[in-house]
């Protein structure tokens, strides 16, 4: 069990038997009162972001949750299908559950599962993933004007600026936590 002083972002929690992943912790604490934390909360099934405030001696319990290693097969209708690597099971998640992830998904990719009572509920991606470029414009010699970057659209379908020497089909690594350019591969 976890005091409140431990709710801190990243971890997992379990209240009513539904599992949360912290996103965000504030602890406070006013004159003559007991302390709290104030926590912004992401439902794992659901993919729904709630506040919840947790009093001075509360325990919270933590989720379990385990891991698989998965791969992304497609998307079909708001439905993303994955199949487990070691037994070959297939299984898929709503479009509200996997969120911001989808723009970094292509066929075939590698990522890991996240999993409650041995069911799949979230994806988690690795820091960096490799993309495509599909599309973006040349780049002129001299064009700094707009500080070096040119907008660029990747195979999972993502925009983002590039620098200028990036052309298309070139493969770029972009980082998957604040969707920016990282480097050419």
């Amino acid at each position: 069990m976890y005091v409140i002083s431990e709710l801190k972002p990243g971890r997992a929690v379990q209240m009513e038997g539904i599992p949360y992943l912290i996103l965000a912790s504030q602890f406070g604490r006013k004159s003559q009162s007991k302390a709290n934390m104030q926590c912004k909360l992401k439902n794992l099934r659901t993919g729904a972001i709630v506040a919840h405030n947790f009093q001075g001696s509360e325990l919270v319990e933590p989720a379990d949750i385990g891991f698989r290693h998965v791969q992304f097969l497609y998307k079909n209708d708001g439905r993303y299908t994955f199949m487990d690597l070691q037994s070959y099971d297939q299984f898929e998640l709503s479009e509200e559950v996997i969120g911001d992830a989808a723009q970094y998904l292509v066929d075939g990719q590698e990522v890991d599962a996240l999993l409650f009572e041995d069911h799949p509920i979230g994806i988690q991606l690795p820091s960096t993933v490799a993309l495509k470029v599909m599309e973006t414009t040349p780049g002129v010699k001299g064009d700094t004007a707009t500080g070096g970057t040119k907008p660029a659209t990747l195979s999972s379908g993502l925009t983002l600026h590039v620098p200028l020497f990036v052309h298309e089909g070139d493969t770029i690594r972009v980082n998957t936590e604040t969707g920016e350019y990282r480097e050419r591969v």
